[in-house]
C-alpha cells in the first residue's frame, strides 16, 4: 500500500485531481468546487479564500488538508482561531468528526477512492525510485520550457539564499555597502576552506585603512599579512629573514609601524588557517596577496565591482592580477619553491569568483534597492560563464541532462539541494508535470 505525503493532497486539490461526480462529503452533501483558494505556504490553513458550494449554498473561507481527519487534533486547531473560519476539511481517510471551536461540524471530503488512478500510479511510481534524481528516467519526456522554467525558479532561489548572507554583512556593517562589498571579496577568496577566517581577517581590518594607503602596495600587503598573523614568528624572532628575503623584512617594520598608528588588535592566529588538503595555487598566503593586488587595482572598488563589470571579460581583466614577486617563488614565509609560477589567479578560479562574489553582490545589491535590472544583469553574466563540473553536476549528467552554462549549472545546484535531495518532488514543476493524467 503506498504511504502518501500531505504534500501530495495539496497538489490534488490544487488541481483537483480527483473523481468530481465522487464529490460528496462525509455527510453525503453535494460538493461544488468554485474556486480552490490560494495556496498558503505560511501559518494557517493550507489554501485559504476558496469558494466551496454545498447543497446549493455558497460558503467562503479558508481549506484545511490532511491525510486523517483525526491530525485535527493532533495539530491543535480546535482550540486556535485561525481556523474558525475553515468551510472544508479535506482528507485522505475520514477518521474522526471534526468540530470547530464553537462546536459546529467541519464538512469534510475524504480522497480515499476518488482521487485518479493515473495520478496515484505517477506518484507512486516517482517516489519509488532508487536514483537520487527521481525523476531522472522521466526527464526526456519532459518539455524543455518546463525545465527551463523550474531551473529559473531553482536559480532565483539560489540567488536569493546566497545574497543573504551579504545583506546580513551589510546589517552588521551598518548599511557600509563599500564595506561589505570588502569583507565579501576576503570571504570568497577563502573557497570555503578559509572562508570563515578570511572573513574573520576582513573584519580585523577596516577597509578605509587599506584605502589610506591604495598606492602602496607593500603598506596593504603588510597590513593584510600582519593582521592574518603569518608575521607572528617573525615579530617573535622565531624566523629571521635572510637578506635575499627584502620584502618579508619590509612587511615586518611596515606592519609594526601600522600596529601602533592604528591601534591593530590581531585576532587570528595561524592555526586558524587551512594548508592541508589546500592547493598550494590555493594557499591562503597566495589569495591574501592576490586581494591585495585587486583592491589595489581601484581607490573604488566597489564601484568598480557594481558598474565596471558588465560581461566577463570585463570582471576577469578586473580580477586578473599580479601578486608580489616575492610569492612567484614562495608559497608560504621563509619557504622557497624550485619551481617558477605567476600565481595568476586562473581561468577557472576567475569563473568561481564571478558566480560566488560578484553575483551575490549584485542581487543583494539589486534586492537592498528594490531594482529588478540587478536580477537581469546577473543572469545575462551567467550566462556568458562555463558551467562548473562537480559531484551534484555529474548527477543530472549521468540522466542527460547537461548544463550548457553557468545560468543553468547553478540552477541545477539548488534543484538538487531544495528539491531533489530532500524528495520535494511535488514543490517542483517537473515533479508537477510527471504527476499530471493523460487525460487533462
Amino acid at each position: 500500500m503506498i504511504s502518501f505525503q500531505e504534500n501530495f493532497l495539496h497538489l490534488v486539490w490544487k488541481y483537483q485531481y480527483y473523481d468530481k461526480k465522487q464529490a460528496i462529503t462525509t455527510e453525503d452533501r453535494p460538493l461544488q468546487v468554485v474556486k480552490i483558494g490560494y495556496h498558503n505556504h505560511h501559518e494557517g490553513p493550507d489554501f485559504k479564500e476558496a469558494h466551496i458550494r454545498l447543497d446549493e449554498i455558497d460558503h467562503i473561507g479558508h481549506v484545511e488538508i490532511h491525510l486523517k481527519s483525526s491530525d485535527w487534533n493532533a495539530h491543535n486547531h480546535q482550540s486556535d482561531p485561525a481556523y474558525n473560519t475553515v468551510v472544508l476539511h479535506v482528507v485522505w481517510e475520514h477518521d474522526q468528526l471534526i468540530q470547530r471551536m464553537d462546536g459546529t461540524v467541519i464538512p469534510t471530503l475524504e480522497l480515499k477512492g476518488k482521487v485518479f488512478l493515473e495520478v496515484v500510479r505517477n506518484y507512486e511510481r516517482l517516489i519509488s525510485s532508487s536514483s537520487q534524481i527521481l525523476c531522472g528516467n522521466e526527464l526526456s519526456n519532459t518539455s524543455e520550457i518546463l525545465k527551463f522554467s523550474m531551473l529559473e525558479k531553482s536559480l532565483i532561489e539560489r540567488l536569493y539564499e546566497k545574497s543573504k548572507l551579504v545583506l546580513q554583512l551589510l546589517e552588521g556593517n551598518n548599511q557600509d555597502w563599500e564595506e561589505t562589498a570588502y569583507q565579501w571579496l576576503f570571504y570568497s577568496l577563502g573557497f570555503k576552506v578559509n572562508s570563515q577566517v578570511m572573513l574573520k581577517l576582513a573584519k580585523s581590518l577596516p577597509y578605509r585603512l587599506l584605502k589610506k594607503h591604495g598606492n602602496q602596495r607593500i603598506s596593504q600587503e603588510s597590513l593584510i599579512f600582519g593582521q592574518a598573523g603569518f608575521l607572528d614568528k617573525l615579530i617573535h624572532g622565531l624566523f629571521e629573514p635572510t637578506s635575499s628575503e627584502p620584502y618579508v623584512k619590509q612587511l615586518l617594520d611596515e606592519y609594526l609601524f601600522f600596529e601602533k598608528k592604528y591601534q591593530l588588535k590581531p585576532q587570528i592566529y595561524l592555526s586558524e588557517w587551512k594548508f592541508m588538503g589546500v592547493r598550494p595555487s590555493n594557499y591562503p598566503t597566495i589569495r591574501l596577496s592576490q586581494a591585495a593586488a585587486i583592491l589595489a587595482k581601484s581607490p573604488n572598488f566597489l564601484s568598480s565591482v557594481l558598474y565596471d563589470m558588465n560581461s566577463r571579460e570585463q570582471f576577469n581583466k578586473f580580477f586578473e592580477v599580479k601578486v608580489s614577486p616575492y610569492w612567484h617563488r614562495h608559497y608560504q614565509f621563509g619557504k622557497p619553491s624550485e619551481k617558477f609560477s605567476n600565481r595568476k589567479v586562473s581561468t577557472g578560479t576567475l569563473d568561481l569568483l564571478g558566480i560566488n562574489y560578484v553575483i551575490p553582490i549584485w542581487y543583494a545589491y539589486g534586492t537592498f534597492i528594490d531594482s529588478m535590472v540587478w536580477q537581469e544583469k546577473c543572469f545575462d553574466f551567467l550566462q556568458q560563464i562555463p558551467p562548473e563540473s562537480n559531484n551534484i553536476l555529474g548527477k543530472f549528467e549521468a540522466v542527460d541532462w547537461k548544463p550548457a552554462q553557468a545560468f543553468e549549472s547553478q540552477a541545477m545546484i539548488g534543484l538538487f539541494n531544495n528539491y531533489c535531495k530532500p524528495r520535494k518532488c511535488l514543490t517542483c514543476k517537473i515533479g508537477q508535470n510527471l504527476l499530471r493524467p493523460s487525460s487533462r
